[in-house]
Formats: C-alpha cells, structure tokens, sequence
C-alpha cells in the first residue's frame, strides 16, 4: 500500500471534502436565506407604494389614462428610486402603462394569482412576474387596487427590485459578497481540516502503536510481547472500539505467550525424554553386552553354574531393553494419534479382579497382599477395555516393584459425577518430592527412586497419562496419611449405564 494511504490519511481526505461540502452548502443557505430576508424586508417597507401612487386623481381621466401624468410619475418614481418599476395594469392584468426603455419590456401581461395572494395577506415575501425579465424566479412587488369612479380600473404594480437593482447586486456580488464568502469557506474549511488532522492523529494513535507492535512481533518474536504487555493494557482501557481492539490483541498475546512457553516446556520434556530414553537404554545395553563378551572370551573356563547365571543376567537385561522399547513404541502411537479408544461399556470391578488375577504370583512371591475396595452398585464405565487394562496394569506393577514385603497393595472404587472414581495405593516409601512435579510428563530416573531405571523403563506413569486424556481424564497422585503412593483418576459412565 503507498505510504500516503494511511488510515489517519485517507480519513483526513474524507473529512476535507465532507467539510468543504458542507461549507459550500452552508453559504448557499446563507445567502439563500439572507435574499429572503432582504426580499421581505423591502417588500414590507414598500408595501404602501403602490396604494400612494394608486391615490394620485391625476392618473385617471373620464376618457381613460393620463398619458403625461402617467409619465410624468413614473420618470420622478425611477429618478427617486431606480431600483423600482412601475407599472399600471387592466383588470385582466395586462400591462397599460410602464415606463420601460424600448425593447426591455418582455411580457405584456402579468399573472394574477401572487397579486390576490398578496392583497389577501399572504406570509412575505409574495413573488410576482417580472414584465422585463426572461422568467423563472419572480420579484418582491408593491400591488394598489386602482378605482375609477368607484369601480374597478386595473392595478397599480410596482416591482421593488428592477433591472437596476439586479445589475448592481450581481457587480456587488461579484467583487464583495462572493469573495468574502469564498474567503470564509476557506478559512473555516483550513481550520477545521487542522482541527481534524490533530483529531484523527490523536483517535488513531492507538492503532498506530498497535501496528507497531504488530511489526515488532513479527521482526523480534515472541520475546517482544513480554515487553508489550504494560502498553497493550493501557490501550485496552475504555469502552470504544479502538480499546476493545487493544482488549482482544493484548488477549491474543497472552495466549500466545503461555502457547509459546507450554511449547518451550514441551521440546525441554521431550528432548530429556530422548536423554533418559538413551540413558535407560545404555545401561542394560552395556550389561548385557559385557556378559555376552565375557562369556565369549572365557568360554572354556566358566563352569557351568558361572555360564548359566552369566546367561540369565543377560536374558534379564534383555528383558528390560525389550520393554523399554515396547513401551517407546506404545508411547509414540499414544503422542502421535496413531491410537484411538474405542469405547465400550463394561464393569470396573469385574475388570480389576482379571488384573488382580495376574499379579497373584508376583505378589505372592513378595509377601505382599492385594485389596480390592470396591463400593457396590458402581455404573457401568464407558471407554477402551485394552487401554484402562493397561492404565490398571502399570500401576499395579509399578506399586508391586517399589512396596516392601509384607506390604499391601489397594484398589479403591467409588462412584462419582455418573462414572467410577478409582484409587490405586501402596504402603511403599512413596515418590519423593523433588520428582512429582513431572512425574507424568517425562521419565525420572533416580537411583532408589519408584522410578528407578534398574527396574522400570520410566515410561509406565507417561503412558498412563497419555491413555487417560484419550478418555478425556487425569491422572494424579495426591497425599494420604498411612500410605506410599496414592495415585486417582475417573472414568465416565455409560449412558443409560
């Protein structure tokens, strides 16, 4: 866009030409309406000279008009008074006398109509025909029944301002009026165009910093609208539609701010996932590489009970790589969207006593004891069978791998807001503080911890996570008296479940 069609610009132009518009209309209806006024004015301070005149007995003779008497008048009326015109007329209104040069006299005979309005008092100013002009617009007139012996003789009809009069006012016109009008217009349209430019600069100032900001954002990034902030606000301030403009960037910058740090905290996540990821996979990696190497290198002097537990510790770090990777391969369907819940409706209980069912063994082996709590008349849930299987199976296990012997394992079941609120806890040493906070957003590995990498992937807990806002839940873990790890979520029910 050129540089000249700004908005203060282009809104500067219009307010010109609507004020010069209006300038020029307003000094038409001005001097429109100040040739009224001065058409009445002289109208009502002339209004008996056609009755004087019409008084005067030496206009009449019993045979008819007195030529020289006539004359004799009207040469003294235009030597007193050239403006007027003097004109003596029949009954029918046409003209029988006048004093007119020759060839000025275009009609000879005037309209009767505006003579009646006026002698039956009509408002002023009454128009009538002008016997010397071309036609169109009519002139302020003196109108006088004339009587002759008592019975109508015609009108005497004097037009107040003649063809001197017009030429006179048109010379004025031209070298005074119309210039001292064209110098109004021009001073009152110079001023109000100042008065507009520092409006509209004053009105637009907030959509120029807008636009500013706007630019640094898109030159500085999102860094800029931190600094943003404090100005944004001012502008939002106040109920006009600029403000709420200001209202709905500022608005827009928050959101992309916090958009941009969730985004930042995401990458920082996923780049330590990637690390822990390594780290997890390095260690048994390592381990079993390094048996596989000794039992290589010294194949001919192990015995057999050496080879044999040189072969099962590598099978078990086997084991924790392959489930490592199974679990960074379900982990990567869940972010990706490769997955979806189809849903069902199904009995919780039913479906923790199948889990219950699987880790007897494992619990048994470890002296520990697995309760179920579970409220009678829960609903029916409605989600993924295979994925709350697996929610269910990693607590389970992650509770069973980090709870001393002896200790107990509890799943909890209530009913709430029409679904089923589960509560899986232990009796273990519980997740310290420091490794809470991302619990569920990325693995923690720590040496002692519940999450220690020796004997969990660290992925359990993220998946859970993952699986559970597929069903438009949460997972989190809260503090319970007498307890380890307390871990709660809630399921919806079925409908009509």
């Amino acid at each position: 866009m050129m540089a000249w069609a700004t908005l203060s610009r282009r809104l500067s132009a219009v307010f010109a030409v609507l004020l010069l518009a209006c300038c020029g209309a307003s000094a038409w209806l001005q001097m429109r309406a100040n040739g009224q006024h001065e058409q009445e004015v002289i109208q009502r301070l002339s209004s008996g000279l056609a009755a004087h005149i019409a008084g005067n007995s030496e206009l009449m003779r019993p045979g008819g008009l007195n030529q020289d008497a006539v004359k004799d008048l009207f040469d003294k009326l235009m030597a007193v008074n050239p403006s007027v015109e003097v004109y003596l007329l029949d009954p029918e209104g046409r003209i029988a006398a006048q004093a007119a040069p020759p060839g000025h006299l275009k009609h000879d005979k005037v309209d009767l109509a505006p003579i009646r309005r006026l002698l039956g008092g009509a408002p002023l100013p009454v128009l009538g025909d002008d016997p010397r002009g071309e036609g169109g617009a009519g002139k302020v007139f003196s109108v006088a029944p004339l009587r002759v012996d008592g019975r109508d003789a015609g009108f005497v009809y004097v037009v107040l301002q003649g063809e001197d009069h017009d030429a006179l006012a048109a010379n004025v016109a031209a070298n005074n009026v119309l210039r001292t009008t064209l110098w109004s217009m021009g001073l009152v349209a110079l001023l109000g165009l100042l008065a507009g430019l520092a409006a509209f600069r004053l009105i637009t100032r907030p959509l120029r910093e807008l636009t500013a900001a706007v630019k640094r954002f898109e030159t500085e990034g999102i860094a800029s609208l931190e600094h943003e902030t404090p100005r944004l606000e001012r502008l939002s301030r106040g109920n006009d539609e600029i403000a709420q403009l200001g209202e709905a960037f500022t608005q827009m910058t928050r959101r992309i701010a916090e958009q941009w740090r969730e985004l930042t905290l995401q990458d920082q996540q996923r780049r330590e996932l990637f690390a822990n990821i390594s780290h997890d996979l390095r260690t048994p990696l390592t381990s079993l590489h390094g048996y596989l190497e000794t039992l290589l290198l010294k194949a001919g002097t192990l015995s057999e009970e050496e080879r044999r537990r040189y072969l099962e510790i590598a099978l078990g770090q086997s084991r924790k790589v392959g489930r490592l990777a199974q679990e960074v391969f379900e982990l990567a369907r869940l972010e990706y969207g490769v997955v979806k819940p189809e849903k069902e409706s199904f009995a919780l209980a039913d479906l923790v006593q199948d889990v219950f069912q699987k880790f007897e063994l494992a619990a048994e082996a470890r002296h520990q004891q697995l309760k179920p709590d579970i409220a009678p008349g829960l609903p029916v849930v409605s989600a993924d069978l295979g994925m709350i299987e697996r929610v269910l199976t990693n607590l389970l296990d992650n509770a069973i791998r980090h709870t001393p012997a002896g200790g107990q394992i509890e799943v909890q079941l209530r009913a709430q807001n029409g679904g089923v609120a589960v509560q899986v806890s232990d009796t273990g040493p519980g997740i310290p503080g420091e490794l809470q906070k991302a619990l569920f957003m990325r693995p923690v590995f720590m040496s002692g911890s519940r999450t220690d990498s020796a004997s969990s992937g660290g992925l359990g807990l993220v998946i859970v996570k993952r699986i559970l806002q597929l069903h438009d839940s949460d997972i989190r873990l809260v503090q319970q008296a007498d307890k380890g790890a307390v871990f709660r979520f809630q399921l919806g029910g079925a409908l009509g479940g």
